[in-house]
């Protein structure tokens, strides 16, 4: 019998709207014609309806050592993902690292500019957002007294001199911030303005969490203050013990002093912070309901830092890595790709310890000396490092990687050590390396050289000096070209040649058929294109479109083709592309939806796989996260021949693996089509076990827009004890577990 069952099974209603879709010319015989306006169901899918029988071999050759990295996680800070999300920082502007600012075409000006910026008279530049005056206190930016040279813009607070009550300050933070039974930590920089010491009686500052619409005060502890100096800043912290759920999410951080105490005085803030109880407790850490969710996908490794976002829109203002570790006083922040600043509070350390807590594999993009400048799209491209000068980037991702993985006798990993993390960062290998120069304990597996270089003309000498310059201090890490085949502007048409061991990252933004077409792409991948010996990551993909005509994406986003929030048929054609992926594990290792978070307060790109504000009961797992938890929590050591002994791969897509130390059977089943099919299994050996049930999911402002199917399978699935009949579901996806 079968001992356990898990899937997913979708309502058809929510696949699209039920509208009339205009036929136009097939495109096969067997395949549904095109759309051109949403119709009921994916173009690729086949109208074949007829039964399936497939027989699994368990005792023969044919298996394969499935990969155990190939469910992950991408980050990049996009959409306040970091700053505003997972980043735990409440305070927004917390130092006055910039601004916001919003990029467009100008008439007759070739590619993006920036059309708007929250700073109106320097675009990017520090402005006051997200605080607000308590008693009549004048705030105002200051530069004549810098916290540290990295931060050099202050909050100036001139108290009135017939100030009563309390005084001081609020912050807004991301859209609020919630408020609920925890231990908040606060702390931030003050100086005194000696000039203006009307301050000889001040016993000290209090800090509060408060409601925005209300008068009611959740918390609020004072830090004792009796001495203030002109001269250094004084750094204080304090905890703020909450014993009360708030209703909502606005709420706010306040900061105020006794009037009667420092009337006509002046003071000076900086790096102004408070962070709830964060993921695993990390000081600086992650904001705990949102890394749950991910270590909830079940994933096995970490792309990070980016994206585009660690190339920066010039190259001075890239992910430059060596300014992301330290003190946050010495974290200068940076204009970030997205049109937010970066602090840079997520730094290098902190996406190292992200991957221990969670027992993930680092896969580590290095800048590769290429930067967009603001988006040359259209084939403008960016600013690439010369070709002479590309020693220099190569030396900063050794250093980079010395700071990872070099032991305290080196450089930067004693100033690893020096940063609370004594040890080498444990990835996976642990190669013992000695180097003439230096003493280096090569632990690191996978390296990522840029990030989509196919919008630069230079990849093409950049590639091979990094690839070269670290092979030859690291030869077992794995090298991860971010470009093969796909080059386009500037006239531009070349390949870049991978060496064998290396790796591709590919990307795809596509329409549901495009995954469908691509069911297949990978099964000969290696020989057809003569990479022999060279795997894949997809590194970013989704369904982003629906269906239509021509098939080809548009990327202005237009409402009605554009898909905002994963969809039912999104589910679907990722599934189908990750059965594809599953089905080739010798040559595709990883793979990553992208991008993973969403602020609903602020977002640039979509769809995104999590949904979430300053509230955590508006998080939204989309049905995208659903399927890849699924198949992630699902996956065998060993891949399992399948033979179609009746019926053929559309609108069934399957492929099986084992696990050894369980000897289970996962059975991964979609049907893209709208109609039940009949399928039967066949095996070599008897299954034992029973039915259990089913999962399906949602999206935002509809918590049930798309509901569960019990999945209740019938005595008579069980022929004998070695078949299974079963009708298909159809827009369902499925995992049937097999004990032997």
């Amino acid at each position: 019998m079968l001992i356990e069952l898990s899937a997913i099974a979708f309502s058809t209603l929510a696949l699209f709207p039920s509208v009339d879709a205009r036929a136009v010319e097939l495109e096969k015989p067997s395949l549904r014609p095109r759309q051109a306006v949403p119709g009921p169901y994916i173009n690729g899918t086949s109208d074949n309806y007829g039964p399936v029988e497939l027989s699994i071999s368990t005792q023969g050759g044919g298996r394969n050592a499935t990969s155990p990295l190939l469910y992950g996680w991408m980050f990049e800070d996009i959409n306040h993902s970091g700053e505003g999300g997972l980043y735990a920082e409440l305070i927004v502007n917390r130092a006055f690292q910039g601004s916001s600012y919003n990029t467009g075409s100008i008439r007759g000006i070739p590619g993006s500019s920036i059309v708007s910026s929250e700073n109106p008279i320097l675009p990017l530049a520090p402005v006051l957002t997200g605080y607000e005056s308590i008693g009549g206190a004048r705030l105002s930016l200051d530069n004549f007294h810098p916290l540290s040279a990295a931060l050099t813009t202050v909050l100036e607070v001139d108290i009135p001199l017939n100030a009563t009550g309390e005084v001081g300050f609020v912050n807004l933070g991301f859209w609020g911030m919630d408020v609920s039974p925890q231990t908040y930590n606060a702390s931030f920089y003050v100086l005194a303005n000696e000039a203006r010491a009307n301050y000889g009686n001040i016993t000290g500052i209090n800090v509060s969490l408060r409601s925005n619409l209300t008068d009611d005060v959740w918390c609020t502890t004072k830090i004792p203050f009796t001495n203030p100096s002109g001269f250094d800043y004084t750094h204080l912290s304090t905890q703020l013990v909450n014993t009360v759920q708030a209703p909502n999410s606005n709420n706010t951080f306040a900061v105020t002093f006794n009037a009667s105490e420092v009337a006509g005085s002046t003071f000076y803030f900086d790096l102004i912070s408070l962070f709830p109880e964060t993921y695993m407790n990390r000081p600086n850490g992650l904001r705990k309901d949102l890394a749950q969710h991910i270590k909830d996908l079940n994933p096995t490794f970490l792309r990070f830092p980016g994206g585009n976002n660690i190339e920066g829109h010039s190259i001075s203002e890239r992910w430059i890595w060596n300014e992301t570790i330290g003190p946050l006083r010495d974290r200068r922040g940076r204009v970030g790709d997205w049109s937010y600043v970066n602090t840079n509070g997520l730094g290098l350390l902190e996406f190292l310890q992200w991957t221990e807590d969670m027992e993930l594999e680092p896969v580590l993009a290095i800048y590769a000396g290429f930067s967009l400048d603001i988006f040359g799209y259209g084939g403008l491209g960016g600013t690439s490092y010369p070709e002479d000068r590309m020693g220099e980037v190569l030396q900063s991702a050794l250093d980079e990687l010395e700071y990872c993985m070099g032991n305290s006798s080196t450089y930067y990993g004693s100033l690893r050590a020096q940063h609370g993390h004594p040890d080498p960062f444990h990835i996976k290998y642990e190669t013992p390396r000695t180097s003439s120069s230096t003493s280096l304990t090569e632990i690191a597996s996978y390296i990522e050289l840029g990030n989509e270089d196919w919008f630069s003309a230079s990849y093409p000498y950049r590639f091979p000096i990094l690839y070269n310059g670290i092979k030859a201090e690291y030869p077992d890490i794995t090298l991860i070209s971010t470009a093969f085949n796909e080059s386009f502007g500037q006239g531009q048409n070349w390949t870049i040649d991978i060496p064998a061991g290396g790796m591709w990252d590919t990307h795809h933004y596509e329409e549901p058929t495009y995954f469908l077409k691509n069911f297949d792409y990978f099964d000969n991948w290696q020989e057809s294109t003569d990479n022999e010996n060279v795997t894949v990551i997809i590194g970013e993909y989704s369904v982003y479109q629906i269906d239509t005509p021509d098939g080809i994406v548009n990327y202005s986003n237009p409402v009605d083709l554009h898909v905002s929030y994963p969809r039912l048929l999104s589910a679907i054609a990722e599934g189908i592309y990750l059965l594809g992926a599953e089905r080739n594990q010798n040559t595709v290792k990883m793979t990553t939806y992208a991008p993973t978070f969403q602020n609903f307060n602020f977002f640039n790109w979509t769809p995104d796989l999590v949904g979430f504000s300053a509230n955590p009961m508006d998080t939204v797992l989309s049905l995208s996260w659903y399927v890849q938890s699924l198949f992630a929590h699902y996956r065998g050591t060993e891949s399992l021949p399948v033979t179609a002994v009746r019926g053929e791969i559309n609108p069934l897509w399957w492929v099986a693996t084992i696990d050894g130390p369980t000897n289970a059977i996962y059975l991964k089943v979609i049907n893209s089509g709208n109609q039940s099919v009949p399928l039967t299994l066949d095996f070599d050996v008897p299954y034992s076990g029973s039915a259990e049930n089913l999962y399906a999911f949602n999206y935002r402002g509809n918590a049930t827009a798309v509901v569960s199917v019990p999945l209740i399978l019938p005595e008579s699935t069980r022929t004998n004890e070695t078949t299974f009949d079963w009708g298909v579901p159809p827009y369902s996806i499925n995992v049937l577990q097999f004990d032997l």
